[in-house]
């Protein structure tokens, strides 16, 4: 069956590119008789060939000094051959017209050589950075009017276009900033970085003769960008700004439990979710048991979800993408921000260290539980008698991200940033017979470095190095005390890790305004511990008694190559197409995985488009992971020689409207394959001996399909969006469920979220979020069976012993639902001018109408003896306030 499934993809993928190539083909044959619509007016020749090379895959060729450039033409035809069009141009039939492939050469009739033939190409290019701070802006946009050409900056805000010599109207621009018009002459290649300013305006800038900067004349999908201004201004849980809050609203993607950051992307777990920090990834992404992510808003410069059509430069994992990138650091003046909540405290302070040379930005962030809650503790303690017994707990969180960024030359950056969180939880019990004291900590440590250099005004560089570990340690000291003088003490300490680090070189070549090609190279090493534990146990005067346990120690590397170019074919066909290469060495294995991805985009007229994709993706690394809760104990392991990497096959074809007044609908529908799949067999869990885990697990596979619905407001005072999700995800393992498919935990046929912001003024503005999902799956036994132990010894047989035991029988697993998931929250930030910056009071509301959610459901019996299933809820009404200032 594996193979057929295999077959059958290859088959889909070979007609795909059978047809892709047939199409290009077709282009190219009789080409002169291939159609255009012209509806120009007063144009020079160069400007009409420009033209028809957009709506075709044509090239012209000529030497300018045999054309009359100077004259003008106007044409106004629903559709005209290319052959017609050169008649009009050439009436006196003075030029003769050659074809080789998609080439047409123009030549007087006298002898030609082709390669006299030159049509002299510029290239503008430069960096888009922010006016007041010089931090550069990524995914900006460059339009050159007269050739309804464009580009795009990088994550680096770099941008290059290449053109004909002349004189053009370029104009620049990004979302929230004023666009920017420049009259630019390119005889020779000219670098002009565009300095941008900030809208200051009510509404939102949004360019509407800016085709670039429209979602559905790009040829990815299944991609949205997050504004932080957005994130800020939506409600969150107890104040707290967390941005994968944010992306749990977007259609496709699920929450886990009940005010938790978990990600579940079109079907996948929690682990096929690539998090990159600056390009690294980061492997535990949560804080406080999952209630808060480990990115810091005032760190963050831009953040990206891919949930499909991936592009070839990213692998790894199997259902997103989450692309973060920190601020830079402004590079002209001091400026800071200072935000003080109900359960933390942050701050943000960045600016220059040599002006316009080089900058720092810092960002920390620390809950203050352990400072209210100690004190309060230790006074309820000393109130208590010696015997009674006393608890003491005390949680804390930190986070602190730092960068440098230093500009050597206008081609040449560098750029230093690191990041470390730590989660520390300590629970101490005692009374008079017995003191147990324990710690958990676990965090992540990130180090990057970043090289950019620009080669030539078409070809720019990065070269990073990187390191980022996660580390999980657990102590539990117990002593009991005994009537005698002996004491009995218990100590066990356990802590897993990993630890990745590598480099890359990555390029961006744009040889054309209708091509972006972007290659690059990685070699990283994996180190895996997943648990060592240390056992020591004495008992008064007896010898003392000492194990370890450790799981074998693995190492894994993984070379990585990837190829992509986003192409412009047509007026009307863009194609986002390449290929993913890896292979990953451990123990005795060899893994080697070719992933070809591809994207494609038809403008079915100017304000809509038709989208397809597909990809494949490979996942090295594997999660063993706890039901519920982000619990740090989850554990990170490679693929083995015994196990196999994760696979997933994802096709998509959607749907995209640009409407008036800055809405967009967007409609999307995927199906994807997941196989080699992890899931703990029965009668095993986290909490199991993690040593020998590979005999613990089952592999199987998994398939998830299913619709989504966009649809948002991008401009005035009150934008936002409301997405829809009707989607289905299975399992399959052979030794769980009777070897029969199941829903997985978190299959939710419908979710739905709105996001609305609106505002009033520059003083006050108001967010609220609605969310509604289908309850989350789980596992009910249907009959509760009596048992009771019978003697077999001769002189008691068949005597029954002991009490009554339950046996509960499961027929099938994920078997219920919950009850469905809605809560409400409100929001209002009050903002003023003060006389060294600005003040923000915010106040909202979690769970407006309190509504009761099921954070667990379970069995239980009445009054009266009768099962019964009752639920726990978490979350009530909480309302939140924090104050800011910000210089």
């Amino acid at each position: 069956m594996q193979l057929k499934l295999k077959t059958f993809r290859l088959a889909i993928w070979l007609l795909l590119m059978l047809g892709f190539n047939s199409f290009i083909i077709a282009q190219s044959t009789n080409l002169l008789d291939s159609t255009v619509k012209l509806n120009i007016d007063n144009k020079s020749i160069i400007e009409i060939l420009e033209t028809i090379e957009e709506q075709t895959t044509c090239s012209f060729y000529y030497n300018p000094s045999d054309l009359n450039i100077e004259k003008k033409y106007s044409f106004d035809k629903e559709e005209l051959s290319i052959k017609a069009v050169l008649k009009n141009l050439f009436p006196n039939d003075e030029i003769k017209i050659q074809t080789k492939g998609n080439r047409i050469i123009l030549k007087k009739k006298k002898a030609f050589k082709e390669k006299q033939v030159v049509k002299k190409r510029v290239t503008l290019n430069g960096y888009f950075m922010d006016v007041e701070s010089k931090e550069t802006l990524i995914g900006a946009t460059v339009l050159v009017k007269e050739l309804k050409k464009g580009a795009v900056s990088n994550e680096y805000g770099f941008y290059s276009i290449s053109l004909p010599a002349g004189t053009y109207e370029i104009i620049f621009s990004y979302v929230g900033y004023q666009p920017l018009a420049k009259q630019i002459t390119l005889e020779e290649d000219l670098e002009f970085s565009p300095m941008m300013s900030i809208n200051n305006t009510l509404e939102e800038v949004i360019v509407t003769d800016e085709k670039s900067t429209l979602r559905h004349v790009e040829s990815k999908m299944s991609s949205n960008k997050i504004s932080m201004a957005k994130v800020k201004a939506i409600p969150a849980l107890m104040g707290e700004r967390d941005v994968l809050k944010v992306i749990q609203l977007m259609p496709g993607v699920q929450s886990g439990s009940e005010g938790t950051t978990g990600l579940y992307v079109r079907g996948g777990g929690p682990d096929q979710n690539l998090m990159l920090l600056d390009g690294v990834p980061v492997y535990n992404a949560s804080h406080l048991f999952g209630f808060l992510s480990t990115f810091n808003g005032d760190a963050i410069k831009s953040v990206e979800l891919i949930k499909g059509g991936f592009p070839s430069r990213y692998g790894g994992r199997l259902s997103s993408i989450i692309d973060v990138r920190m601020k830079e650091g402004n590079m002209n003046k001091i400026h800071g921000d200072l935000t003080i909540g109900l359960i933390s405290g942050r701050f943000n302070i960045e600016g220059p260290i040599v002006k316009d040379k080089t900058s720092f930005s810092i960002s920390g962030r620390r809950t203050w539980f352990d400072l209210i809650a100690s004190p309060a503790q230790k006074i309820s303690n000393k109130s208590k008698e010696a015997f009674e017994l006393k608890t003491f707990v005390k949680y804390n969180l930190y986070d602190l991200n730092a960068k440098v960024n230093h500009k050597f030359s206008n081609k040449s950056r560098l750029y230093l940033s690191s990041y470390l969180g730590n989660d520390k939880l300590i629970g101490n019990n005692e009374d008079a017979l017995i003191r147990d004291n324990g710690t958990m900590d676990w965090g992540n440590k990130i180090v990057t470095g970043r090289w950019n250099y620009q080669l030539s005004p078409k070809l720019f560089s990065n070269t990073t190095v990187y390191l980022s570990s996660y580390d999980f340690n657990f102590e539990n000291e117990t002593t009991e005390f005994a009537e005698t003088s002996n004491e009995i003490k218990d100590l066990y300490t356990s802590n897993s890790n990993i630890k990745d680090y590598g480099a890359k070189l990555d390029f961006n070549y744009l040889p054309h305004p209708n091509h972006h090609i972007r290659t690059g190279i990685k070699y990283g090493i994996y180190e895996f511990t997943p648990t060592t534990s240390f056992r020591k146990f004495k008992d008064g005067e007896n010898p003392e008694i000492t194990t370890i346990n450790t799981s074998p120690k693995i190492t894994g590397s993984e070379l990585s190559f990837y190829l992509e170019d986003d192409m412009i074919l047509t007026s009307r066909l863009k194609v986002n197409a390449g290929v993913h290469v890896a292979n990953f060495a451990v123990e005795t294995s060899n893994y080697t995985s070719v992933q070809p991805r591809a994207s494609l985009s038809f403008l079915m007229t100017e304000k809509s488009s038709l989208k397809f994709s597909a990809t494949k993706m490979t996942q090295f690394l594997h999660l063993l992971a706890s039901p519920g809760l982000g619990l740090p104990t989850d554990l990170w392991v490679s693929s083995t020689d015994k196990i196999k990497p994760e696979n997933a096959w994802q096709y998509g074809v959607g749907y995209t409207q640009s409407l008036a007044n800055g809405y967009e609908l967007t409609l999307e529908g995927f199906y994807k394959d997941m196989d080699n799949l992890l899931e703990y067999k029965s009668g095993f869990n986290i909490f199991s001996n993690s040593k020998d885990w590979e005999e613990k697990v089952d592999i199987g596979e998994g398939t998830s399909f299913g619709g989504e619905i966009l649809f948002e407001k991008t401009k005035g005072k009150t934008t936002g969006w409301i997405g829809y999700t009707l989607s289905k995800s299975t399992r399959k393992f052979p030794n769980i469920n009777y070897g029969n498919s199941f829903p997985y935990k978190y299959d939710r046929r419908h979710d739905i979220s709105v996001a609305v912001t609106h505002k009033k003024s520059r003083r006050v503005d108001f967010g609220l979020v609605w969310v509604y999902g289908t309850g989350n799956t789980f596992t009910l036994g249907t009959t509760n069976y009596n048992a009771l132990g019978i003697y077999t010894e001769p002189d008691r047989q068949g005597t029954l012993f002991g009490s009554i035991s339950t046996t509960n029988h499961i027929e099938s697993r994920n078997n219920q639902r919950m009850p469905a998931y809605h809560r409400l929250d409100l929001s209002v930030n009050l903002h003023k001018e003060k006389k060294n910056g600005t003040r923000t009071w915010s106040f909202g509301i979690y769970n407006a109408y309190g509504r009761q959610n099921p954070f667990v459901v379970y069995n239980t019996l009445d009054r009266d003896g009768v099962p019964i299933l009752k639920q726990q809820s978490l979350l009530p009404i909480l309302p939140y306030f924090s104050y800011s200032f910000k210089f």
